[in-house]
């Protein structure tokens, strides 16, 4: 079952993203997630659910691996990664450029949420 509200958080960083992974450039929209920095059950309010700076649009394979934790994302724009993350993984992600476009200082305070759940010092 789709969340209320899920049509619009996708529609809005699929417009604010360009149509495209900023980490893998992918831009096929079967492939494309509507991530949330801070998970949906985890906001505190309906604005912060729908809000384009609580979101990724990623790939399904960086989905999975920004969802799990295994990877996340330094106030810079840079990719860390977790030592739990294999080498297949790593070069199945492959190589990734060193800012994303468009990260804001909203994405940054969401992404601090993120990188203290998973584990991340920076």
């Amino acid at each position: 079952m789709q969340r209320i509200g899920q049509n619009v958080f996708r529609d809005a960083l699929t417009k604010y993203w360009n149509g495209r992974c900023p980490l893998s450039g992918i831009t096929d929209v079967q492939l494309l997630r509507a991530s949330h920095i801070i998970p949906w059950a985890e906001c505190e309010t309906d604005f912060l659910r729908l809000d384009v700076h609580n979101g990724l649009l990623l790939s399904a394979l960086w989905d999975a691996a920004f969802d799990s934790g295994r990877v996340s994302i330094g106030d810079d724009g840079s990719i860390l990664r977790s030592p739990t993350l294999s080498p297949e993984a790593i070069a199945a992600l492959g190589s990734t450029p060193s800012c994303l476009i468009g990260l804001t200082d909203a994405h940054r305070k969401n992404l601090i949420y993120h990188r203290r759940k998973h584990g991340f010092t920076v």
